[in-house]
């Protein structure tokens, strides 16, 4: 049996979608008001955003350490001289 790589489940926009479906349906079913449900699968948003974007940035800043990403220039800058 393989190890759940949860690092990778929290910073994927398809579980933050699926864990705000969950909640969202579970309000439903105990009657929670719209405008309630709205905030609660707003502040899921803003909170897997946040997570995301946090794991995701320290896992290219320790490849960068690591030496594994390499820098590609964008189009619009000049060549660095030697």
């Amino acid at each position: 049996m393989e190890k759940i790589n949860w690092l990778q489940k929290f910073t994927s926009r398809k579980f933050w979608a699926a864990v705000a479906a969950f909640v969202t349906a579970l309000l439903v079913f105990f009657n929670v008001g719209t405008e309630d449900m709205e905030r609660i699968v707003a502040l899921i948003g803003a909170f897997g955003s946040l997570i995301a974007y946090t794991l995701a940035e320290g896992m290219v800043d320790k490849a960068r350490v690591e030496g594994e990403v390499v820098f590609i220039p964008d189009d619009d800058e000049p060549p660095e001289q030697e």
